[in-house]
């Protein structure tokens, strides 16, 4: 597999004649995304060869607009014939799909037409399936070293490129292509009934950003040992702290509240709290996606708009709605540079590389008045409801008891509201940088823990 450094001439050509295909056979507008991607990754378990896997595809989608009607399709038959083909097609099927008042392109006058900021997210370092096979066993070697690990899931170790182009027919056509390596671990620990599972993993668009298989495999071994022999949890109201890498998914829970197209069909939370003070005034929680070798970073968005830095968040109140153009249509806003386009379908909208920004207390500081409660490092299921802001979901972790973490436990649930749960958010000052939802640990007040 190999990595480019700058995108493929080939791959403007083929969305630019997908919207002239789309144009010739009567559609009114048309958009066109094009994607060529690669990966290649390899497992080990118990340090024997689990599983090699390489893939290489390329892909368009095609949106056509006639009228207010509109139809999307995709295929990877991308020669001239496949791509009259899927023209032809999109636009029948426009013909008869009922109309949109709201869906359309992003006009001229907002699209990303200035120089596209360089955001690093390329690496051309090409590692051979041999060399992902070693980092994988030195991954699992490393873990299954811990003392306590009895077994192992397996480590692995993987590379990946993709270029992503868009085309539409205001005449906006740019690409932009980006590498990402990954290193996981997953062992237990224990035996019999007692047995625990656990796992660590990394992720990076650089090679040489990615920490070293000895550190990841040890995490999860360390991580597997120290849920050996959980104890139960009294039930009632109690302080819940969320560790980094779980804690990011309370922020998600947020973006996709946020979302316009959520507010347009009356399905969040967040209806009718614009303005309000929803955190603590010292809560920021800010999206780059032009973070330089960002998870997530962009130059534009999926309908062509360009993306900014901004606030999410400032001094506890939200700054405004996601939106994508059909929101944004609808709910009489501006466009935020928020959309995303998959090969199919219609574009949704999702922020990109979201941090909550650290607090100044240290973790000991953070828990330090805590008589009674839990730290949580890891949650099972999805009881969220989007609607209503109802939280619920099973989760084990360590015990924090005057003040100082103690021992594991689990087979427990904790509940509450996302919007209390907000107004009774603090952090502490241990930020990590390399997830697409960036947090430090995480105290919330006031949950109801049911223990088992």
């Amino acid at each position: 597999m190999t990595t480019t450094a700058a995108p493929d001439n080939t791959a403007l050509d083929i969305a630019s004649a997908l919207i002239d295909a789309a144009r010739r056979h009567g559609a009114d507008a048309a958009d066109a995304l094009h994607r060529v991607a690669g990966s290649q990754s390899v497992s080990v378990r118990l340090g024997k060869l689990e599983d090699v896997d390489r893939s290489e595809s390329a892909e368009a989608g095609l949106r056509v607009f006639v009228g207010r009607r509109s139809a999307s399709v995709s295929g990877s038959d991308l020669s001239p014939a496949g791509i009259d083909e899927l023209a032809a097609r999109a636009v029948d099927m426009a013909r008869i799909a009922p109309e949109d008042p709201y869906a359309g392109l992003a006009p001229a006058a907002s699209l990303a037409t200035g120089e596209i900021v360089a955001l690093d997210l390329a690496d051309t370092h090409i590692l051979a399936p041999e060399e992902l096979r070693e980092r994988a066993a030195e991954a699992e070697d490393a873990a299954r070293a811990v003392v306590g690990v009895t077994n192992s899931e397996g480590g692995g170790a993987s590379t990946s490129d993709a270029q992503v182009t868009l085309a539409t027919s205001e005449g906006f056509c740019r690409s932009y292509n980006g590498t990402s390596y990954g290193i996981s671990a997953s062992v237990i620990a224990g035996t019999g009934a007692g047995m625990q599972r656990d796992y660590a993993y990394r992720s990076a668009r650089h090679l040489a950003d990615l920490q070293s298989p000895q550190e990841i495999g040890q995490r999860a071994g360390d991580r597997a040992v120290a849920r050996l022999d959980p104890a139960s949890v009294p039930s009632g109201p109690m302080p819940v702290v969320f560790s980094p890498r779980v804690g990011g998914s309370l922020i998600g829970h947020l973006a996709g509240a946020m979302s316009a197209p959520a507010i347009a069909r009356q399905h969040s939370f967040l209806l009718g709290h614009e303005g309000e003070s929803l955190f603590p005034d010292a809560i920021r929680i800010v999206e780059d996606p032009l973070k330089a070798r960002g998870p997530r970073s962009r130059p534009f968005d999926g309908e062509g708009v360009p993306t900014a830095a901004r606030a999410l968040v400032e001094n506890g109140k939200l700054t405004g709605w996601l939106t994508n153009v059909a929101s944004a249509a609808q709910l009489g806003l501006e466009l935020t540079g928020h959309a995303t386009r998959g090969i199919g379908g219609s574009p949704g909208v999702a922020a990109s590389n979201i941090d909550l920004l650290a607090g100044e207390m240290s973790v000991a500081d953070l828990i330090a008045d805590i008589k009674d409660g839990v730290l949580v490092d890891y949650l099972i299921g999805q009881g969220v409801n989007g609607v209503t802001g109802d939280y619920s979901r099973g989760a084990a972790g360590r015990r924090i008891v005057n003040g100082a973490i103690a021992g594991p436990v689990a087979g427990f649930t904790i509940a509450g509201n996302l919007l209390q749960m907000f107004a009774h958010m603090s952090v502490a000052s241990d930020l990590e940088d390399w997830r697409a939802v960036n947090v430090p640990t995480i105290r919330i007040d006031g949950m109801t823990v049911a223990g088992g």
